[in-house]
């Protein structure tokens, strides 16, 4: 088997992700003719580029506008939202759902109009929501990923449940999400899950992951565990399928696992802010980030799972992304309005139960 240079795929990988995950404030192409200024606050690194090499040029040409980006993420943008709740600044914001459903309940997001917004009808359920306040702009899972040629090496089989992670052979060999980004609390609800929990019992979840933090060298905050795979730090970590093929893409020998209890939908979802300054442009702004066109160049950019139904991909892109019905449905989609109510303890009791131990 080649050997992977680390140090080629070190520089791409912190291309990929790490390029433009600053809080800076940009604007995605030149002056528009009648001065409009759509401004959007979305996520950096992969995706930043994705949008504004193809899709943010198209849409400024389109409607005769520029498009402002603010980058950050999804925390950031709610901060952000909640800072200017009397002045609005933001016309969209992307969000995970995590975060939208909070920003859902402090007010800060208005319902889309299904007449301007006509791409609504074309998308999987999963990626509605209630009275139309934002939806879903692509789906990814969050499962299991794991260094295959480190496994290969010391003849691991593949891990295939959430409880692998608590394996004594991985001791000093992981570093797994926080539980102050989603893939850190996707793991401590599908710990819970796979020995008898779920949301509303949340305590065999914690009971699990004392196992399974003690095999853990450190728990990531960024939600970006890339460069803890290419330093050889961990040999797998739950994370999310769209940052493991995109390091997959760049050479290093990773591997993404749906578990048997089942892996997480991570919807992205897009949102009108209330009292946008520019509230129909924001909502042709969002139809079109519906269109089976830009919903295509999301997958293929930065491997979203479109949410436009009648979206085809060939064969090898469907095989990388949450791709049709089938494949939508067999996800798990968390009750963010039990978690959410719960976070804040959550967090407080995993700083000091488990991280801490």
């Amino acid at each position: 088997m080649v050997k992977v240079r680390v140090g080629m795929i070190s520089f791409i990988a912190l291309f990929i992700f790490l390029t433009g995950c600053s809080g800076s404030e940009e604007t995605g192409g030149k002056a528009s003719n009648n001065g409009k200024t759509l401004v959007i606050a979305a996520y950096g690194g992969s995706y930043e580029q994705g949008l504004k090499e193809s899709i943010i040029p198209e849409f400024e040409k389109e409607h005769g506008v520029n498009v402002k980006y603010i980058t950050g993420s999804s925390v950031d943008t709610l901060s952000k939202l909640q800072a200017q709740k009397d002045n609005p600044q933001i016309d969209v914001a992307f969000l995970d759902d995590g975060p939208q459903a909070q920003a859902n309940s402090f007010g800060l997001l208005a319902p889309l109009d299904e007449k301007i917004v006509t791409n609504l009808k074309n998308v999987y359920d999963i990626a509605k929501y209630e009275e139309n306040v934002g939806v879903g702009l692509g789906i990814i899972s969050t499962g299991l990923a794991y260094n295959a040629e480190t496994f290969e090496e010391n003849g691991w089989d593949p891990p295939t449940s959430w409880n692998d992670l608590a394996d004594p052979k991985f001791e000093g060999k992981l570093v797994l999400p926080s539980i102050t980004n989603t893939y850190g609390v996707h793991l401590l609800v599908m710990a819970a899950r796979a020995n008898g929990g779920d949301e509303s019992n949340i305590e065999p979840g914690f009971d699990k992951m004392k196992e399974i933090a003690k095999n853990a060298v450190t728990f990531d905050k960024t939600a970006d565990v890339s460069n803890y795979f290419l330093q050889g730090q961990t040999v797998a970590s739950a994370w999310g399928s769209s940052r493991v093929y995109t390091l997959q893409d760049s050479g290093f020998p990773i591997k993404y696992v749906y578990p048997e209890e089942g892996a997480v939908a991570l919807i992205s979802t897009a949102n009108l802010v209330k009292d946008a300054p520019n509230s129909e442009l924001g909502q042709k702004f969002i139809n079109f980030l519906l269109t089976e066109k830009v919903q295509k160049t999301l997958s293929e950019r930065i491997f979203n799972g479109p949410v436009n139904k009648n979206v085809e991909l060939d064969s090898e892109l469907a095989k990388k992304v949450v791709y049709g019905q089938e494949n939508v449905d067999r996800l798990i989609k968390v009750d963010w309005s039990v978690i959410n109510e719960k976070r804040s303890e959550w967090t407080e009791r995993f700083s000091k139960e488990i991280v801490s131990q």
